[in-house]
């Protein structure tokens, strides 16, 4: 690899990375951030919005793409991720210097929900650019080990914005007193304030990333296609107005991108979500297992990018897929065996049923959060789906009073027309009481007790837990990482090659804004509504499991539409390719 090849994958992955590394600070700090611009609504609505605001950068990603896809086939790869840093760095910068509500009123939710439609759709043009501009300056025959490292961008952001957090929130509750806002309510430092260091240090990830980028030259491919005059005067029409390219690009979202987008969300995020929120894993130790996995994981995306240059693009995404599919219900319940075995014990041996009129009770899908199921059924199932229990439901006649039967015992459900939310927090202590008490008793751990009450650790204790990050060395907490970077090795096979693929699916002229839209469409809603569906289908059957037939009918989906329908392109010749 020549010096000018290293330094545009370095230009092009380095200010990725901080992409992302903005694009997710956000959602790790979205409880935090709901407090401060939506400090007016009760508790359970305000995090409504915070998640709204959240949902609302990934809703914009493939509006995002149109508008930096076309710019970018008419303009230059160069000058447009020049400009999407641009705005995703100011954007993200401009989020910690933005006063609360409690300072400048309903502005400040405003604002901050303009600042995260501007991530989204600087994200919707970041990728698509980096990814083309690497894979036009690679030599044939090493598109995919190029645009590799591109792929781990994503990965590495998350990381970075998880250290950073930690980090931060550690040293500043460790070593600064607790804030006392205007309304009397005590907010620990980095609830007040600390929150904000994160955002602001992005300026200078912003600052190296345009000098870099700054240094670099137009791609090559798009420079003799602009010196000829045969780039697109309206790529957007050609892109989508026409059959036959439009085909292109459904067949890349149906028969590539939606299979790759389930597993890498399943494989990093909803693998996070159950730890905590099913298993009951406390957020630090979810997170360092999570980052451990991600460590020994990431070189993976080299890998897999390298040997699709030999064997193809389809053959490692479509398995990858296909392994996904095939071992994430082994996979997950060796998790649940592992990290929390007082818990799969008590769901081998107790059961737990909700009795109940079937009328009373409603599919949970709820991917914004605002809306309320309030009947006695739903509380029931949305209870005991949140505490990991797996259950089943039995139908009875018109007019059934809702009951919770554990083993021998039986908690009368809890009706609530006026409840806020399906939050077992929100429910009376009464109802809490009795079903944990019931739970325990058949032997469910004390983790899964809604009535227990957690104790704070104290700031100080919570900087030498950061050396628990190097704790790993026992049997279990090994067998964890190896289940999670199994489920990350997944997320490289079929994340490692995509670039190239998507890139050589399309002629030059309409490169940029074909393969973004159906990328961005494929990441931003298959998998960002992951996470919702999933804990839907849970809540619906009982199972907590059942939530992975999501990702699984997607994956397999992909590998029918991408198998038959997908032409292998690694030996295409993207400068002259001129399309179907």
């Amino acid at each position: 690899m020549s010096r000018e090849e290293k330094r545009v994958i370095l230009a092009s992955s380095l200010g990725t990375v901080f992409e992302w590394y903005d694009f997710y600070l956000y959602g790790s700090l979205a409880a935090v951030i709901g407090a401060q611009f939506f400090s007016a609504y009760p508790e359970a609505t305000r995090n409504i919005f915070a998640l709204l605001a959240f949902a609302a950068g990934f809703l914009v990603r493939p509006f995002g793409a149109l508008v930096f896809g076309r710019l970018g086939d008419m303009v230059g790869r160069k000058y447009t991720f020049l400009i999407t840093i641009l705005i995703m760095g100011t954007s993200t910068f401009l989020v910690g210097l933005l006063p609360s509500y409690e300072t400048i009123g309903v502005v400040a939710p405003i604002t901050l929900i303009a600042l995260r439609m501007l991530q989204g759709l600087a994200l919707g043009g970041e990728y698509g650019g980096a990814a083309v501009y690497v894979a036009e300056h690679a030599p044939a025959g090493r598109r995919g080990f190029y645009t590799s490292w591109i792929q781990t961008t994503a990965t590495l952001g998350l990381l970075l914005s998880l250290i950073v957090i930690m980090f931060t929130q550690i040293y500043v509750n460790a070593n600064f007193a607790e804030v006392v806002t205007a309304s009397g309510a005590k907010l620990s430092p980095f609830a007040a304030w600390g929150w904000r260091i994160p955002f602001l240090v992005s300026v200078l990830l912003l600052a190296i990333s345009v000098w870099i980028r700054l240094q670099m030259a137009e791609s090559p491919a798009f420079k003799k296609m602009k010196e000829e005059g045969t780039h697109s005067k309206a790529p957007l029409s050609e892109a989508f107005g026409q059959w036959r390219n439009a085909k292109i690009a459904l067949l890349a979202l149906l028969g590539l991108v939606a299979g790759q987008a389930v597993v890498w969300y399943t494989g990093q995020f909803y693998a996070l979500f159950f730890l905590q929120s099913i298993l009951k894993v406390d957020a630090f130790t979810a997170n360092v297992l999570i980052a451990w996995s991600l460590v020994l994981g990431t070189g993976g995306f080299i890998l897999f990018g390298s040997l699709s240059d030999r064997i193809g693009r389809k053959p490692i995404i479509l398995a990858g897929c296909l392994l996904a599919a095939l071992t994430y219900f082994p996979l997950f319940k060796w998790l649940t065996a592992t990290a929390n075995p007082a818990l799969y014990d008590a769901q081998q041996k107790t059961q737990v049923v909700v009795v109940t009129d079937p009328a009373q009770c409603s599919f949970q899908f709820n991917p914004t959060g605002t809306a309320k199921f309030t009947s006695p059924c739903d509380i029931a199932k949305a209870a005991l789906a949140r505490l990991g229990v797996a259950y089943t439901v039995e139908n009875g006649p018109a007019g059934t009073n809702t009951a919770i039967r554990v083993g021998a015992n039986q908690v009368m459900g809890y009706d609530a027309a006026k409840l806020a939310g399906p939050d077992v927090t929100s429910v009376p202590a009464a109802f809490n009481k009795s079903l944990g008490d019931a739970l325990t008793a058949a032997g469910y751990p004390p983790a899964n007790n809604p009535s227990v009450v957690k104790i704070p650790i104290d700031p100080k204790a919570g900087l030498a837990n950061f050396a628990k990050m190097f704790d790993i060395f026992t049997a279990q907490r090994l067998t964890l990482i190896f289940i999670l970077t199994i489920l990350v090795v997944y997320v490289t096979m079929v994340y490692g090659p995509i670039a190239a693929a998507l890139v050589e699916l399309f002629p030059t002229r309409i490169r940029y804004t074909s393969m973004s839209l159906p990328y961005h469409i494929g990441n931003g809603w298959f998998g960002g509504l992951l996470p919702a569906t999933s804990f839907a289908m849970v809540a619906q059957t009982g199972d907590i499991y059942f939530g992975l037939w999501y990702p699984i009918v997607v994956a397999v989906g992909t590998v029918i539409i991408g198998a038959i329908f997908v032409p292998e392109t690694k030996d295409r010749d993207i400068f002259t390719y001129q399309g179907n």
